[in-house]
């Protein structure tokens, strides 16, 4: 079917790529960025003055991060995995292209944090020492040496550390919704509770300010949505600072303080704002029609911006800004030369009213000219979590499926972030229930479409999400005409036994939103797809990757397995050298292919199973 002016192959979509993260060089004349032109993440450098980008890494294998210009010489900081194991390791680009580790040793992970102030250091936390807990470093860019800071036995997660280098703010999570801030003092060695509270307050995105005076942090203390809060280190005082209504996503300085950077979630958007922090003056951006200014990266001269612009149409585009003359110049763009953003569609903000009545925000994507004598095929993305959430940016999944004629509608059903505490702790213990009844309650809005064939909407999403497709196929399973699951669970109770060491601070947060397998086995069972597959009889796609950290490969192989012994109809494609998701071009290629290849055979030809199936399923 064709319903767009031009319909594109998946590898001419592909040919646009991802780009993200800024640094500027200590001369301000260049830019560090990542980019996956090549296939895969790597890092690349850029002229601020514009003109081509210069790839730096050759890594074919694993997604390769640029962090920092080094002060004073060419070499630049990276991260990478291994094979998609999120085990990321800090290496040194030597000026002759080796590597060098900084963080060796099997199972390390290396968290990246920023440079200080005078960017002689650069401060990273490991948990080398201990595989439950972060310790934090800081290391010379010129000589490579190490100093431990701060050593963790709790399982801190740092958030912010002082300019001078006195204090470090750490979040300590207790559940997804509830969290605390401590100071910690180098010079005294002292560590604060500045949060103490009753009940569930979410505290967290801590930054102090230039002259360390103040620790800025995020909260829904008292509120319905995340605001500002500034707690003031010499008095212990607190008070409001920024409130909206909406979410505060984060907030940061420029190197001295100058300008304020505040962004908020306002209904899947990023709106984001930059303030002379003195007289709270707004700073004029530049208007964007096609996309959202998503990120912002100050100079440390302070005169120039870089950010990212992005949206529906307009994957990730880098810009420059220079502040003094207001005058912006773009850097480099993702899109594919050979695609017309006109043959691309702009999602709708939408919303419906699920079985009880809750509002559910969500996005629409039509495919272009709808023809009224001849209704459509859709599908219902769900997207990952728990606690995720929808956005207005490029997907280019979506734009796949929308091209080649199927309508999207993605809610952000109970459960998601962005729409207030109440929304997102709606779905705590709740999975595979009301949630998902919510994605159910998304074929009222397309039956109210008139253009959409009821009898071919299927259901699609990955991690979270594709767990929901195995849900919705096993415990609604006439609902949807065929599904397809990527990276999803299918044994709760598996799949969080079997979470990386450093996730332990984390576990609480996440008993508490889906359960304890310790205390919860029976509970975790009834929920789970893969007990369930005698309920499965519409066609199912099950994607993973060998080397997933976060939901195994077995969560997939026992699900197509009982399936198949079932006679249920379920297609397997896994891939080597990946991890939770797809990093390769060549690998995005074969399954999003397939996907299609799936959908046009089980949503377009009629050959949806029907209801008889259920019973001989069942039996």
């Amino acid at each position: 079917m064709t319903f767009a002016s031009r319909q594109y192959s998946i590898e001419e979509l592909l040919n646009s790529f991802k780009i993200l993260g800024c640094c500027f060089s200590a001369d301000e004349e260049q830019i560090l960025f990542s980019s996956s032109q090549s296939g895969i993440f790597n890092a690349y450098s850029i002229p601020v003055a514009g003109g081509n980008a210069r790839q730096l890494t050759r890594s074919t294998d694993s997604q390769t991060y640029g962090l920092s210009f080094f002060p004073s010489d060419s070499r630049v900081l990276l991260s990478h995995d291994r094979e998609g194991d999120e085990n990321n390791h800090h290496y040194v680009l030597q000026s002759d292209g080796s590597e060098t580790d900084l963080t060796p040793g099997e199972n390390v992970r290396a968290n990246y944090h920023r440079e200080s102030a005078d960017r002689q250091y650069f401060y990273s936390s490991t948990n080398e020492r201990e595989p439950y807990v972060f310790d934090i470093y800081k290391t010379n860019f010129t000589t490579l040496k190490r100093e431990m800071i701060f050593r963790d036995l709790v399982g801190y997660q740092l958030a912010h550390i002082s300019v001078d280098e006195r204090y470090l703010a750490f979040i300590k999570p207790n559940t997804r919704e509830d969290s605390d801030i401590y100071i910690y003092d180098l010079q005294t060695c002292e560590m604060s509770h500045i949060t103490p509270h009753s009940g569930v307050v979410l505290f967290k995105c801590a930054v102090f300010d230039f002259e360390t005076r103040f620790l800025y942090y995020v909260t829904d203390e008292g509120e319905e949505f995340d605001y500002v809060k500034r707690y003031e280190l010499a008095t212990g005082k607190s008070e409001i600072f920024e409130l909206y209504p909406w979410d505060i996503t984060y907030l940061s300085f420029s190197a001295t303080g100058k300008y304020r950077v505040i962004a908020s979630n306002e209904n899947a958007r990023t709106v984001l704002r930059i303030y002379e922090d003195k007289t709270n003056k707004l700073v004029d951006l530049p208007i964007f029609p096609d996309g959202d200014i998503v990120s912002a990266k100050i100079s440390p001269s302070e005169r120039m911006v870089a950010f990212y612009v992005n949206g529906d149409c307009c994957p990730d585009t880098l810009y420059v800004y220079d502040l003094t003359i207001q005058q912006s110049r773009k850097l480099i763009g993702s899109l594919a030369p050979n695609i017309n953003p006109a043959d691309l569609v702009d999602s709708q903000q939408v919303s419906y009213r699920s079985f009880d009545g809750l509002e559910i925000p969500s996005l629409f994507w039509k495919p272009h000219q709808v023809r009224a004598e001849r209704k459509i095929p859709a599908l219902v993305y769900v997207h990952g979590g728990p606690g995720g959430q929808i956005r207005k940016k490029y997907l280019e999944l979506i734009q796949y499926l929308v091209n080649h004629g199927y309508a999207v509608l993605a809610p952000n059903y109970r459960g998601s972030s962005g729409y207030g505490k109440t929304f997102r702790a709606a779905d705590n213990r709740r999975h595979g229930r009301e949630p998902l009844w919510d994605c159910v309650a998304a074929k009222k809005y397309l039956a109210s479409l008139g253009y959409i064939d009821m009898s071919k909407v299927g259901i699609i999403g990955g991690s979270y999400g594709g767990y929901m497709v195995l849900a919705a196929l096993a415990f609604q399973p006439l609902e949807f005409a065929a599904g397809v699951d990527m990276f999803g669970t299918s044994n709760w109770a598996r799949t969080i036994e079997s979470f990386a060491p450093y996730w332990k601070p984390n576990l609480k947060g996440l008993y508490e939103k889906i359960g304890d397998p310790s205390a919860d086995r029976e509970a975790l069972r009834e929920i789970s797809p893969l007990f369930h597959t005698q309920n499965i009889v519409k066609p199912l796609l099950v994607l993973h990757s060998e080397n997933d950290p976060r939901v195994p490969k077995c969560e997939s192989d026992d699900l197509v397995d009982a399936i198949e012994k079932n006679n249920g109809t379920v297609e397997y494609l896994l891939f080597a050298q990946e991890g939770h998701g797809l990093a390769k071009r060549e690998n995005k290629i074969c399954a999003y292919q397939r996907i299609l290849n799936f959908l046009d055979r089980h949503l377009t030809s009629g050959d949806a199973c029907v209801e008889s199936a259920l019973s001989a399923g069942q039996g």
